[in-house]
């Protein structure tokens, strides 16, 4: 039976005042991030009080109103001259594109959601606190764990979270689905080494048809047409999360034909004997207890598109667990690899300013 429908992480009451943020970079994760505020009802604990976009404001609204994958927004959505309304809320919105181009200060926020994905390195995000930022929270890796006070997979590492930080990395979609699993096996079995494959959706920089879209050759082939191989730094992002494993993982990635969710298929060498009933008993125990709201478990014959607007970090598919011998073994994981990672966006801001205040 799919736990896909299992109850989202738990937070402690609201605080009286709403938090205030603004999201530089209103593409795909940024509406996302706007959207989860709403359809979770955190829209009262959170003031969006500004958006940075360079896109023009009709396309800004038209794109927040209706989306091909996760459907309609769940309020009212108008624009006037300045502002992106929201249920009659309005929300300004500049036209940067640099970060200091934004007096960022007069929005007195407390958080910044940085969604446009340009900025990876120190110097760059300091444009961005130089400019009234008190923190950013980014929806990318930095290029290198110094790049960022801190690198977080909520339900693994927030609670290290101070509030102190300046600059935070939600990780990559990947990293926050396979290291809650890879922590947790690695603690019941001991992995010994882990292949992790991407089966991964689309992306916005790979054509519809053959273009000059991108230095990797592979990336300027149509989208729609072919399996494509990327690069990919998920290996890394795992170490970061869990050095325990330095050495031991290996990751590629594959591009899908397909508009949204996302598959990891791992092969994982552990140091213990273990049957494929075990592995799952842990696995769908882990779903309905520590990790419920990030791990869901099912065995029901799926598709990818069943997990197309699901909050989870990733979904355990039992109905595809194998061994071979004793000690190696594969799983299948989807997850959405835009609204989960949103959520996640979400859980990590809300509990970072929890911190600070």
């Amino acid at each position: 039976m799919s736990q896909a429908a299992s109850a989202p992480v738990p937070f402690p009451a609201a605080d009286s005042a709403p938090f205030r943020l603004a999201i530089n970079g209103y593409g795909r994760i940024g509406r996302c991030f706007l959207r989860a505020l709403y359809e979770s009802g955190l829209d009262r604990q959170f003031r969006v009080t500004a958006i940075n976009e360079p896109a023009d404001l009709a396309s800004i609204a038209y794109l927040t109103r209706f989306d091909s994958t996760h459907g309609r927004f769940p309020a009212k959505v108008e624009a006037d001259e300045d502002h992106l309304l929201i249920g009659g809320e309005a929300i300004p919105v500049s036209h940067a594109t640099a970060p200091e181009a934004v007096d960022w200060a007069s929005h007195e926020i407390d958080l910044l959601v940085e969604c446009s994905g340009q900025y990876s390195e120190r110097a760059e995000l300091a444009r961005f606190t130089d400019a009234g930022c008190p923190r950013l929270l980014l929806s990318h890796p930095g290029n290198s764990a110094a790049d960022v006070d801190a690198t977080i997979v909520f339900g693994i590492n927030h609670d290290t979270l101070t509030g102190r930080e300046r600059l935070v990395s939600n990780a990559s979609c990947t990293t926050n689905a396979v290291v809650p699993l890879l922590a947790l096996l690695h603690a019941e079995l001991g992995i010994e080494h882990a292949m992790l494959t991407t089966l991964h959706s689309v992306m916005n920089d790979q054509p519809l048809i053959d273009g000059y879209h991108h230095t990797d050759l592979r990336r300027t082939r149509s989208a729609m047409q072919s399996i494509i191989p990327v690069s990919t730094g998920l290996a890394r992002g795992v170490e970061r999360l869990l050095p325990e494993l330095a050495g031991r993982v290996q990751a590629k990635a594959i591009r899908v034909p397909t508009h949204n969710v996302s598959a990891i298929d791992m092969v994982l060498s552990v140091g213990r004997d273990v049957s494929a009933l075990h592995v799952n008993q842990l696995l769908r125990e882990a779903a309905g207890g520590p990790y419920a709201g990030l791990i869901a478990w099912s065995d029901e014959p799926h598709a990818s598109i069943d997990f197309n607007h699901d909050p989870h970090s990733a979904i355990v598919d039992g109905s595809q667990t194998r061994m071979i011998g004793p000690r190696l073994i594969n799983l299948v994981v989807w997850f959405d690899n835009e609204w989960g990672f949103a959520n996640r966006m979400v859980d990590v801001a809300r509990h970072w300013l929890r911190a600070a205040r």
